[in-house]
């Protein structure tokens, strides 16, 4: 660690520019490689190293069809990939180049990397369409000097995040470099913070920023616009990391794991959304569009008519099972949501949203797969959606750790949540978890604080919040995510401020008392009800489970599109003082 801090920056800088170079000249053999295998209709695969046809690789969106490895794309090949045909307009083409810090050779370096890209420089910025809808577009190209980020680059990123904020458009880049540009030296650190400031801008006026993150993504664009995305998405398999893994090695001795710094690794850690496949590049795109709605949009009932004409109906045998069920007894219903079997947020949630896309992670240190979020739809009406996950076999239930979110997990709600607030998303949150994890990991990570920090953010959110109770709610681990506008219980499901058993252990110094404890703790939906806790019970028709999932989720659906068109009036300052005064009011 000593060595570690002592090492000299101008060292460091050396080694950067060596590796580069060494990079570059890997980058020029490749192409060597490429142009006399494209006389032969063959070309070598980056990954496997096998020689395959070039056609069906090019048909395939440059991956290979032997390994599935990510061939390296050209700037104009990647605007055909998103772009609708003939509508990008390419920004700031001509911007004058200058050599700031006087570097030898600098000039040449330019002229030789245009000759052998066409490219002006390594970044393109410009307007185009994606399925009719206007975007702003930016694409790194690592032939051009290994898209090292100097003055022009960070300038032309800037004007064009600028140029977006104008226009009112979203911002889509597809990130890849390997860094700094060492010829610019301290200048080129500068567009790191300018970079940055420019996409505050454009976020502060509710504008949706994305970065792609490409093969390699390394450096002070990793350290500025490539990890700031509204969403962060990243092509399969891409090398993404600060200090590359040779500068590591070389810097420090340290030897990597295998599949450290793959976008793999960092979906896993928490730092990218997701994986994106370039099959689903344009239409993830779309998506992106048109589920972050336009500055200043306050509707909330946007279904289309498809979605508001949806009726609930239940069968004749269901309601028969429904007036035939006997009432359970608390205990009963503490039983009941702990099976394994019964219906997750999952199973509601596929016959609620047309479509739903999993957010992955909390930006600082995992993903945790307790709690999930993202964004579904309702017809046309864009919704984000949290929710407690405990599994339904043995080996998920492990993964998932039985449902018992650690901070990691609420500080992803947080984060899908404010960003829902940004982007004027109505919130529904299903609850179904036995508490928050007790463990040693939850407290060294600040659990308490995690939770915290979600009822203090949750009670202010400018759009309307649902929090659904599904199974077991369970202590300060539920109502971290129940901070609602309205908070519905299904009608067999269980609220309270602790386990029945640990109530008995408590007060009464013995845990077999617990089925004695939940009789008298009113963790019922009925009791809530009572008490004026809960809203709505949501009936189970006879008991939740595979049968009767479909019937549940559909008196939900009509229930939610009731729930969120009653705030299509509203500001997002009333909404929040409504929840504000719900809550005050206990």
């Amino acid at each position: 660690m000593e060595r570690k801090r002592r090492f000299p920056i101008n060292l460091y800088n050396r080694l950067e520019e060596k590796l580069r170079n060494k990079s570059e000249e890997n980058n020029a053999e490749a192409v060597a490689v490429e142009t006399s295998a494209a006389e032969e209709k063959k070309i070598k695969c980056p990954k496997c190293g096998k020689m395959v046809e070039r056609d069906r690789v090019v048909k395939h969106k440059y991956i290979c069809y032997e390994c599935g490895g990510y061939f390296r794309v050209k700037t104009n090949n990647r605007i055909r990939m998103v772009a609708d045909p003939k509508t990008f307009e390419p920004w700031f083409e001509d911007m004058e180049v200058s050599n700031p810090l006087d570097f030898n050779g600098y000039e040449e370096k330019l002229a030789a990397a245009r000759e052998k890209t066409g490219l002006k420089e390594a970044v393109t910025v410009g307007r185009c369409k994606v399925f009719g809808d206007d975007i702003v577009l930016g694409v790194c190209d690592s032939r051009f000097m290994m898209s090292s980020m100097g003055h022009v680059v960070g300038e032309k990123i800037t004007k064009a995040i600028e140029h977006a904020t104008e226009l009112k458009l979203p911002v889509f880049i597809f990130c890849c470099s390997g860094g700094a540009r060492m010829q610019e030296g301290i200048i080129s650190l500068m567009q790191m913070a300018k970079t940055s400031a420019a996409i505050k801008k454009h976020g502060d006026a509710g504008l949706l920023y994305c970065s792609i993150l490409t093969d390699p993504t390394t450096g002070g664009v990793t350290a500025s616009f490539a990890m700031l995305g509204d969403v962060i998405m990243a092509e399969p398999g891409a090398l993404i990391g600060f200090a590359g893994p040779r500068v590591i090695k070389q810097t420090i001795g340290q030897e990597l794991p295998e599949g450290f710094q793959t976008a793999e690794f960092l979906v896993e850690h928490g730092f990218v959304d997701g994986i994106v496949e370039r099959e689903n590049l344009k239409k993830t795109i779309h998506f992106l569009i048109r589920s972050h709605q336009c500055v200043g949009k306050k509707t909330y009932n946007a279904f289309g008519e498809e979605a508001a004409n949806f009726q609930f109906a239940l069968s004749e045998n269901l309601k028969e099972q429904s007036w035939n069920a006997t009432p359970r007894t608390a205990w009963e219903k503490v039983k009941a949501v702990r099976q394994v079997d019964r219906p997750s947020a999952m199973d509601y949630m596929s016959h609620i949203f047309d479509s739903f896309v999993e957010a992955h992670g909390d930006r600082g240190f995992n993903d945790d797969k307790a709690l999930i979020g993202g964004i579904g739809f309702i017809g046309e009406q864009p919704v984000t959606v949290i929710a407690d996950l405990k599994g339904s076999s043995f080996a998920e239930c492990q993964e998932r750790n039985f449902g018992m979110p650690l901070p990691e997990g609420y500080r992803k709600a947080l984060r899908l949540m404010k960003q829902a607030e940004k982007f004027n998303r109505p919130i529904v949150s299903f609850v179904n978890t036995s508490g928050a994890f007790c463990g040693i990991e939850a407290e060294e990570r600040g659990q308490g604080e995690a939770i915290a920090k979600n009822l203090l953010e949750m009670s202010g959110l400018k759009v309307p919040v649902l929090c659904i109770l599904i199974g077991e709610g369970g202590s300060g681990g539920a109502i971290a995510t129940a901070v609602g506008n309205e908070v519905w219980m299904m009608e067999n499901a269980t609220y309270s401020i602790l386990s029945p058993e640990g109530f008995a252990s408590i007060l009464w110094k013995d845990s077999s008392r617990a089925q004695e404890a939940s009789e008298v703790m009113n963790i019922t939906a009925q009791d809530l009800k009572r008490l004026g806790v809960i809203e709505r019970i949501v009936p189970e028709f006879g008991g939740a489970d595979a049968q009767t999932a479909d019937a549940i989720a559909g008196y939900m659906k009509k229930h939610i599109m009731e729930f969120l068109a009653k705030y299509n009036d509203m500001s997002g300052e009333e909404i929040a003082a409504e929840r504000y005064q719900r809550f005050r009011n206990f």
